[in-house]
């Protein structure tokens, strides 16, 4: 998938780089899709559940006849009503225009959050679908595309969803800060802007408007939610605040609520994120709190039954676990120390760093040996940048175990302290969670992402005293072996000698 050179870091940069960009389709659906249709025998129902089967294709296609049809109309919301706007052959068309991708080249970061999606519209369905049977094609397709807004970003940029994974749902920091941090923005402002510029359904433009503009609303709501064991009181508060009865009973909040349930329950189900959910929905529903989870949890099973994809993580597979257990664990356990074949290994590519003269014919062989001598020597992620003679750019030169993004990653010194710092002398900085605090802050969020980890090198290495290259990596995330910090020593001195006699050949 295509990636840029670094991060967006404003609103309209973002939206300028997410608003078009293709989405991935698996070969064997695409197959399947493009049969569908081509049959005449198929109903437009039956046609727009196909696509409905396949998220990123109903995006494409609620997206392309809001955007093409007359600005003035309502925008279609549902992809039944879409497929009828734009008829079979401009489908036919749009399914021509999509990557179609092996399922193994799919990020997996997207497939992960196209199955929250489903499993949302899945408890959409189940717990409204009967209370606004008229407007079930709203409820269902507007479920299924709300968070449709963050599917490009992961497309394009997956090693974001671990790194929120890891700082929002595991250690608890609050998302505005850590999506600041990381985007420049937080994602709710990205996904109203581009809800608006996709001319999506009213349903989910209206519930990103309500977590940016009007969070207070749901916030009164929550409060009156919390009382859920006195339903009586709860009615009396709520015949006492007219306006917010009249909100809370709107249908597009559904989406909202299923959304919200599926989110949360990604992590766990016993958060007090999830419960605020869970407690929101039975007010809503006006049912008590036990009776909503047993609801829900037999629509999480549902979902999972319709996903067969071994390689996501279901929150139903969680239920057969103890209740206070949760997926996500801290990585507290030092990293396995190399293998004594990888060390051999590592040994053969250090001599060849070490060969008098250079046996390199030009940089980018010395940077994959000096690359390769790292992954040896048991760093898992490895990131070569090299530095322009004026020190205004660090670009990539050699990655591995990264997004596919690093490669072409380019950062500016001048916007970070701990970067400026390494260019200006040799020099080594060690993460760990007692100092990250201290430096996270310093570095590109572009790079943190790349690296989701509190257990990180990062150094400089010098030609003739001069700093031309930076070499950052870790274990995956763990804490760092002895035996790997060693060599990782031993291997930039290494790779210091190979670019001090490289520069001399032919002299």
């Amino acid at each position: 998938m295509p990636t840029s050179k670094s991060l967006p870091r404003t609103l309209d940069a973002w939206v300028q780089h997410l608003g078009k960009l293709p989405l991935p389709i698996e070969q064997q659906q695409h197959v399947r899709l493009r049969r569908i249709l081509a049959d005449s025998r198929r109903t437009w129902r039956e046609i727009a559940e196909a696509i409905e089967s396949s998220p990123s294709f109903a995006l494409q296609v609620l997206r392309e006849a809001n955007q093409s049809s007359n600005s003035l109309s309502d925008p279609a919301e549902s992809v039944e009503t879409a497929l009828s706007r734009l008829g079979l052959s401009r489908c036919e068309a749009l399914l021509s225009q999509a990557p179609a991708l092996p399922e193994s080249d799919i990020p997996l970061a997207f497939k992960q959050i196209l199955l929250i999606s489903q499993h949302a519209s899945q408890q959409a369905r189940g717990l409204f679908g009967a209370r606004l049977a008229r407007l079930w094609n709203e409820l269902h397709g507007c479920s299924l595309l709300f968070l449709s807004p963050i599917w490009p970003l992961l497309c394009a940029h997956p090693q974001l969803f671990e790194a929120w994974e890891q700082r929002v749902l595991l250690k608890g920091e609050r998302p505005a800060a850590v999506e600041k941090e990381l985007l420049g923005v937080t994602l709710i402002q990205l996904c109203v802007k581009l809800a608006e510029r996709w001319r999506l359904p009213e349903w989910i433009v209206r519930g990103y408007r309500l977590l940016e503009r009007d969070r207070r609303q749901l916030v009164r709501a929550l409060h009156i939610a919390r009382d859920n064991e006195h339903p009586l009181h709860q009615q009396q508060m709520l015949d006492a605040d007219i306006p917010l009865r009249h909100w809370l009973t709107h249908p597009s909040n559904c989406v909202l609520l299923a959304n919200g349930l599926a989110v949360s329950a990604h992590h766990a189900w016993d958060t007090a994120h999830s419960l605020r959910w869970q407690r929101l929905t039975g007010l809503y529903l006006q049912i008590p709190l036990n009776e909503l989870q047993q609801e829900v949890h037999q629509h999480a099973v549902s979902s999972a039954r319709l996903i067969h994809d071994h390689a996501l993580w279901h929150p139903a597979q969680a239920l057969i676990w103890p209740w206070d257990t949760h997926r996500l664990k801290p990585a507290v356990s030092t990293a396995a120390p190399p293998k004594r074949d990888d060390l051999a290994t590592w040994r053969q590519h250090c001599a060849r760093l070490l060969a008098e003269p250079s046996t390199f014919a030009n940089v980018p062989q010395l940077t994959a040996c000096a690359r390769d001598a790292l992954q040896a020597c048991g760093l898992k992620r490895v990131l070569l940048l090299l530095a322009d003679r004026q020190h205004t750019r660090l670009q990539t030169q050699q990655q591995a175990g990264l997004d596919a993004s690093a490669s072409t990653l380019s950062l500016d010194p001048a916007q970070s302290q701990v970067l400026k710092r390494l260019l200006s002398a040799p020099g080594q900085l060690r993460l760990t969670p007692s100092n990250v605090a201290q430096f996270s802050a310093l570095l590109p969020g572009n790079l943190k992402a790349l690296f989701p980890s509190e257990h990180l090198l990062l150094r400089s290495v010098a030609n003739n005293g001069r700093v031309v290259m930076l070499v950052v990596a870790d274990q995956g995330g763990q804490p760092l072996n002895d035996v790997s910090l060693q060599a990782f020593t031993k291997t930039v001195q290494c790779i210091e000698r190979a670019l001090g006699s490289f520069s001399r050949r032919g002299r």
